[in-house]
């Protein structure tokens, strides 16, 4: 039975603090742990209905659950349908009225009387009245709303209280650890027995602020108290939609340092039970398969809340449970993609948690077998018509000059539109090198470089933002904005960083959708665009707006605007009504925020829907894959330019020697020398060492630097081998000579060549 585990936890703990459950709470112990399968909310069964959804209705017995394995209702949006739902818009329907609440009974223990009581126990060594505290307040839900919520039989049926009396709830808590062990033990004896009652029908208000506060409980930290840890988190991952809305909400206003300890506490009980140090510590996993999914399911809670708090509580990075670099997270991706979100658990299903390292190891080895497929495809074509295989066939191959390097990579990736999803090699006309990866990265850089140059009017670049945004001229061809996207979707199939600098709000648009959409009629790219966005951008003319928005006097007379745009393109003015007869409406203080939604989206959104679109299929041509909806933008960032933050140090520890000690002279001279240079010459000596200035995702231990040793005259300059991010250092005799020939080869470099 599923309260078995509880059942036994109970037995562990002293007979004495065993509690009698209150009349109407029936505790049932031979009865098995309230099902998970009961969650599933209207909402869900709407999307079946509307057959959007992969999602199965149904309760489940203790026995079938195990039986089952991982096997799990859905518990989170399936990530594929890439549905941002808006806590604050639910439908009606899963707001549905609660019961009334039964009477809680008045407790007047104050904050201050608690402490008062904690230091006397102290002090006397007689902790009677504190154990009966702690006692009496675990010992179920009625009691912990009658010592924790602010008044007891008030309603406080809102997202925005909770009506817990958080200093108290803190107070307690703080004090609980530092208590005696039988104190402690009392508590958790309440929790069991609070946990093991039978609850019919929905629940209310006071039991969400129960699961609120027993999910703050500091005792979770240890291995002891997971089985009990377990079962809370199943409750509260089985709750409905309409719960979860209050919750979410509730769980923000924590303060940041315990809203961290508990997604902490979260993450290490995943880790611990994926990886126990002591495998006997933890019943085994077959008996207990829902303790991931369930803590996953009220990880992401902690998620929603920290992505709808105005400002978030910490870094999404901080939700990363590095732990799962070690598992076989392409099962979890094949899973995710064989099941979605139906009733088989992967942790695809909660991107938030797998690391930007898995999502790109996920993308390289899905791009690997793509590449595969296609190679495959080629050849078995070839053979199937009796022709003679050539080795080509298995590679994208680019031969470009470098006096005509736009047009030429133009007219390649055209011509090769087919063969895009191949292992890239590059060629220059004229030049020896052969492509081991050197190459490419040269020919990325060169593009790049070119094609972002102002000049050359495709991107703007924003002074004050310090980014590129698109052109708004419109011309009859913008296959060189394809050109730009294919560019970006080779550099992530082919793991090389861009330096590319476009706003986190282009990678967002680039991700709406996240995968072509079938119809072509379906518009692409057009992502909500607000002032914040528009902040990233054009910062001065987003503060014009911001001033406008706020301004006390008469808007109309003052500002003598309308729903009109201009424009400067290819030095004419151009004007644009943001709206049908726009040049006629005055802009006044009633319909000022209209005006500037309109003039934001315009901006960021229509004036460049043609040159984006184009940007966007060429992307979507190279990086087409289920692996995309896993992405933040930030992250889709971080895969396309990967990191400009230089760790020198990380790389002088990550560094592989060949004919070299660490501790040789010319190793420490030239250690001595990189981690002294300023910024501009480290990118150098990074590009001439590796074909790339920028970090990639995983940071500098991933690049395998290597430094080798080339007998030949200290006259000669270092070398580089870009394709095995490789140095070679003549015996150099001091750091002068060391400086003055690596400054000199690091900064005149480009061409390749063969001895």
């Amino acid at each position: 039975m599923e309260g078995e585990h509880l059942e036994r936890e109970r037995e562990r703990l002293p007979p004495i603090y065993h509690s009698s459950a209150p009349a109407g709470f029936g505790r049932g112990a031979k009865q098995p742990f309230p099902s998970l399968g009961t969650f599933i909310s209207t909402l869900n069964q709407r999307r079946d209905a509307a057959g959007r959804g992969g999602f199965m209705t149904g309760t489940l017995s203790g026995n079938q659950w195990l039986r089952h394995g991982r096997d799990l209702p859905p518990i989170c949006i399936d990530v594929r349908q890439r549905q941002r739902l808006s806590i604050d818009t639910l439908p009606p329907e899963v707001k549905a009225p609660f019961p009334c609440d039964p009477i809680i009974p008045l407790r007047t223990k104050t904050t201050k009387e608690f402490q008062e009581d904690m230091e006397r126990a102290v002090q006397s060594g007689d902790w009677k009245e504190v154990r009966e505290f702690y006692l009496t307040t675990f010992d179920s839900f009625i009691e912990m709303n009658a010592a924790f919520k602010r008044e007891a039989n008030a309603s406080f049926n809102t997202i925005d209280d909770s009506g817990v009396n958080a200093k108290f709830v803190n107070a307690v808590y703080d004090a609980l650890l530092s208590t005696p062990q039988d104190v402690q033990k009392s508590v958790l004896k309440g929790i069991i027995n609070s946990l093991l009652r039978e609850w019919k029908g929905p629940r209310t208000k006071d039991d969400l602020r129960a699961y609120f506060i027993l999910v703050q409980n500091p005792q979770y930290s240890s291995t002891s108290t997971y089985v009990i840890y377990a079962h809370l988190l199943r409750q509260i991952s089985s709750l409905s939609e309409a719960d979860h809305h209050y919750l979410v909400h509730w769980l923000k206003k924590l303060s940041a340092r315990r809203f961290r300890q508990l997604v902490e506490r979260l993450l290490q009980f995943i880790s611990t039970r994926l990886f126990p140090a002591e495998p006997d510590e933890l019943p085994p996993l077959t008996k207990c398969s829902w303790w991931i999914p369930s803590a996953t399911k009220v990880l992401s809670l902690f998620n929603a809340a920290n992505s709808v708090s105005s400002t978030p509580i910490m870094p999404f990075t901080d939700f990363y449970n590095i732990t799962l670099e070690h598992i076989d997270f392409m099962e979890e991706y094949r899973t995710w993609q064989s099941y979605g979100n139906s009733t088989r658990f992967s942790f695809c299903q909660f991107p938030f948690i797998l690391s930007t390292v898995v999502k790109k190891a996920i993308i390289q080895k899905d791009s690997e077998q793509q590449m595969i497929s296609q190679a495959r495809q080629s050849l078995v074509s070839k053979v199937s018509r009796r022709q003679r295989v050539d080795m080509n066939l298995l590679f994208l191959n680019i031969k470009v000059r470098r006096a005509q390097l736009l047009s030429d990579s133009l007219d390649e990736l055209t011509r090769k539109r087919c063969d895009l999803k191949k292992k890239l090699r590059v060629t220059f006309v004229g030049e020896a090198g052969l492509d081991m990866g050197g190459l490419t990265k040269e020919w990325f850089l060169l593009l790049v470089r070119q094609i972002f140059h102002t000049d050359y009017g495709m991107f703007t670049y924003m002074k004050d933002s310090r980014c590129h945004w698109f052109s708004s001229w419109k011309c009859d061809n913008y296959s060189e904005y394809q050109l730009v996207g294919t560019l970006m979707g080779l550099a992530v199939y082919n793991s090389i960083a861009l330096d590319i600098h476009f706003p986190l709000y282009c990678y967002r648009k680039l991700l709406t959708p996240p995968t072509v959409p079938c119809d072509p009629n379906t518009s692409i790219g057009m992502a909500t665009a607000i002032l914040d966005d528009l902040q990233q951008i054009m910062p001065e003319l987003a503060h014009g707006l911001v001033e406008l928005l706020n301004y006390e006097g008469n808007v109309e007379e003052d500002f003598y605007l309308s729903f009109q745009v201009f424009q400067e393109e290819m030095g004419v003015v151009k004007s644009h009504n943001l709206k049908p007869g726009g040049d006629k409406i005055p802009v006044t203080k009633l319909n000022r925020k209209e005006y500037v939604q309109l003039y934001v989206d315009f901006l960021l959104n229509k004036s460049i829907s043609k040159q984006f679109a184009a940007f966007f299929h060429g992307f979507h041509s190279v990086c087409a894959s289920d692996a995309l909806m896993l992405l933040r933008p930030e992250e889709v960032e971080m895969l396309v330019c990967g990191s400009p933050d230089l760790e020198m140090i990380a790389l002088q520890k990550a560094a592989q020697y060949e004919g070299y000690s660490k501790t040789d002279s010319t190793v420490r001279c030239f250690w001595d020398v990189v981690l002294s240079f300023p910024l501009e010459l480290q990118k150098k000596m990074l590009h001439f060492a590796t074909g790339s200035d920028r970090v990639p995702v995983g940071g500098m231990a991933d690049l395998n630097f290597k430094i080798s040793k080339i007998d030949v005259p200290t006259d000669w300059l270092p070398i580089s081998h870009t394709c095995f991010n490789q140095i070679c250092l003549p015996p150099y005799r001091n750091r002068k000579e060391l400086k003055h020939k690596l400054t000199i080869a690091i900064s005149n470099a480009e061409g390749f060549g063969l001895e």
